[in-house]
């Protein structure tokens, strides 16, 4: 049976998709994860987790780019990684920025349609009583 992905497996999976370097691959990745979450999940498993998905997306078209690294000495070698890491990050957060700002603008018109207010819309919560009794 296939395992089940934690939100601290995923978070795995998306640093070491952001850090991969060569030809990446939906198998190759179910490979190189087994060891870190303790199971090899399937490519299914993976893809249908779309923070997954979008990352290895992603790092695809980054790799299709043609970004080459270039020999350096370990010291600039470990920095150039970690610079990699966080551009790759970077870039991936902000297709999830972009994706979350569609959504908003269409919700938004979505309220506006069906005679939804700004005031409703930027209401507070209501308080959750949780020290108080419950009912039986």
């Amino acid at each position: 049976m296939a395992k089940h992905l934690t939100s601290k497996d995923i978070a795995i999976l998306i640093n070491l998709i952001d850090s991969w370097e060569g030809k990446l691959g939906w198998e190759t990745l179910c490979d190189a994860v087994a060891p870190l979450i303790g199971a090899r999940p399937t490519r299914q498993t993976l893809s249908s987790h779309s923070q997954v998905k979008a990352a290895f997306g992603q790092k695809k078209l980054q790799q299709k780019s043609g970004f080459v690294a270039t020999k350096r000495p370990a010291s600039l070698n470990i920095a150039e990684q970690r610079i990699g890491r966080l551009e790759s990050e970077n870039s991936r957060l902000r297709a999830e920025n972009s994706a979350l700002l569609e959504r908003f603008i269409k919700w938004q018109y979505n309220a506006y349609k069906h005679g939804v207010s700004k005031e409703k819309l930027d209401a507070e919560l209501p308080v959750i009583d949780r020290e108080g009794e419950r009912p039986r």
